[in-house]
């Protein structure tokens, strides 16, 4: 099992980035340390001194460029060694390290793992919806949970595990209860359950007229490779004024058995109530934490070292969009790889 590596991934919320932070973090294995430039541009680096392969996020900002804490290089915005203190001073042309392309996009920071030539700023999903919502009308947080990402996609391209593992928030049965309709287009898969009539979510069931009034519902989930996710939920209401949230669920691979997932989630009702908000962060990460993690995370141990599909898992009809974003992102990393 490999990355894909000619891909955005997120790297960090972009408040996580602050005027003088080092954020060091590791992304498809490899460290990386983020820091903003004097003009406020987020700039990445390979952290680790290509010296004694200390980390650079130990040691000290000389304007746009870090000196390492054990003796002293430094190291530009493009990874080129500025400064050696030693003897003649010469530098050695082995001596640069690793810079990454980067992109702040709302209220995230991205990073191109692969071919920086390859960059490109419109192949990172448009999550503007998110920044877009007042601060009361949203959430957002990360875990680091002990699974492999594609596990944690998994997860929520099936939703039908929210009427078990989430029955008294998320679930309600109309998801197992519908067919899906998938569809994939160059880089996404996207898939949508229809439901005409059924019971609504206990999450949602307050903002009805009469929560135990079967409404129709649509829910959505746009999966963008290799991991990023938008989750869309929009229940109908007897006036026609719909209740309507959004999720995001980007996993972003530390290692194979370890992933980043950042999370988040905005609505288009009591967009301005500070007091439902702090109950809706409440609920939201106590699903995440206490449900969603343990069962992925036994999962993973359960599997092992192995891939997933090698092991012939049973095939139940709510997998289809995960199967084929696993064969979608598998022939990715076989294309990339060929012509590598």
């Amino acid at each position: 099992m490999s990355f894909l590596q000619n891909a955005w991934y997120m790297a960090a919320w972009a408040d996580e980035v602050g005027p003088d932070a080092l954020l060091s973090r590791t992304i498809l294995s490899q460290r990386i340390v983020f820091y903003r430039g004097t003009d406020g541009v987020v700039l990445a680096l390979a952290d680790r001194c290509s010296h004694r392969f200390v980390p650079l996020s130990m040691g000290q900002r000389q304007g746009d460029e870090l000196q390492c804490p054990y003796h002293g290089l430094r190291f530009g915005p493009g990874g080129q060694c500025t400064r050696n203190p030693h003897g003649d001073g010469r530098i050695a042309p082995n001596a640069a390290i690793r810079a990454f392309p980067t992109q702040e996009a709302g209220l995230m920071i991205w990073v191109w793992m692969g071919d920086a030539a390859l960059a490109d700023p419109a192949l990172i999903p448009d999550y503007t919806l998110l920044a877009a919502a007042p601060e009361t009308g949203r959430m957002r947080g990360m875990l680091h949970v002990a699974a492999n990402y594609q596990l944690l996609s998994d997860n929520i391209m099936d939703l039908s595990h929210v009427d078990y593992l989430h029955a008294d928030t998320l679930g309600g049965g109309s998801i197992s209860r519908s067919n899906a309709g998938v569809k994939e287009e160059d880089r996404t898969v996207t898939i949508t359950w229809q439901v005409d009539s059924d019971s609504v979510p206990p999450a949602f069931a307050r903002e009805m007229p009469d929560p135990a009034t079967p409404a129709r519902q649509r829910t959505q989930v746009i999966w963008t490779a290799p991991s990023a996710m938008a989750l869309t939920i929009e229940i109908e209401r007897p006036d026609d004024s719909p209740v309507g949230a959004a999720a995001f669920h980007i996993m972003t691979p530390e290692t194979l058995t370890t992933t980043h997932y950042f999370y988040a989630n905005c609505r288009s009702f009591r967009q301005h109530d500070a007091e439902y908000n702090a109950i809706v962060t409440e609920v939201i990460t106590h699903v995440f934490m206490e449900e969603d993690k343990p069962m992925v995370e036994a999962q993973q141990h359960a599997v092992g070292s192995a891939e997933l599909m090698d092991l012939r898992p049973l095939v139940l009809s709510p997998d289809t969009g995960a199967i084929r974003a696993r064969r979608k992102l598998a022939a990715m990393i076989r294309a990339e790889q060929a012509v590598a």
